[in-house]
């Protein structure tokens, strides 16, 4: 049975009309997208595996924080199966520093006696959203990691923030929203590469405070640019 996230925005993965998409997006992102597209995701993970574990740790907490949690904690549970002959009073200890630890130890240790083996971990937008702790964002990231054709835009809270500024959608602070409304902006050849592109230059570029609009390449389509610059 399909998870009710999964049907809430399924459709939109299929889109073919485009003549609502802005072709100048295209071209505008292009050398933002050039820019980003070999850059692995700032969490520091080195198999599918611990990909999906960081993810789910990191909700709603820094890379930086699960980064340094991470090594101890693989090393205690090096894989899927390991975490699934363990039980969450053994797990609590070593995420016991991550934010709503309790419920993430609940959510993995319940996704690892499903899946029992790294190989069978599900690289869709159907299958990851079905795991506990997985949304559509945390979706996306996996699937663009591991290279997955993209079902969906990565909206995580860089991309939320950068976007508006930009001017490719209006604002609104709902991820769910965020990512509707770059799918109906965007074309779907972009969709893989292109959230994580934006979300690299929010961390790096385009701060919150103090946004370096002179090392922007869209600064000069961008609308808070020619506002505040």
């Amino acid at each position: 049975m399909l998870s009710k996230k999964y049907l809430t925005l399924s459709k939109l993965e299929n889109t073919t009309d485009m003549a609502n998409k802005t072709p100048g997006w295209t071209t505008v992102l292009k050398t933002l997208m050039a820019k980003y597209k070999a850059k692995k995701h700032p969490l520091e993970y080195q198999n599918t595996y611990q990909l999906l574990v960081m993810v789910i740790l990191s909700a709603q907490d820094s890379d930086a924080n699960i980064n340094k949690i991470a090594p101890a904690l693989f090393e205690i549970y090096p894989n899927i199966e390991s975490l699934a002959v363990s039980n969450v009073e053994a797990l609590i200890p070593h995420i016991s520093k991550v934010k709503n630890f309790e419920t993430k130890a609940n959510w993995l240790i319940e996704i690892a006696k499903i899946i029992k083996k790294d190989k069978d971990i599900p690289l869709t937008m159907e299958g990851l959203t079905a795991l506990k702790g997985v949304g559509r964002k945390s979706a996306n990231v996996i699937m663009r990691e591991t290279k997955q054709p993209a079902q969906g835009i990565i909206a995580d809270l860089h991309v939320i923030r950068v976007e508006p500024r930009i001017g490719i959608i209006p604002e609104t602070k709902d991820g769910n929203k965020v990512e509707k409304l770059l799918m109906q902006a965007l074309p779907k050849e972009i969709w893989g590469e292109v959230g994580m592109a934006i979300s690299f230059l929010g961390r790096e570029t385009c701060r919150p405070t103090n946004p370096k609009h002179e090392e922007c390449v869209v600064s000069k389509d961008c609308e808070y640019c020619r506002l505040h610059n």
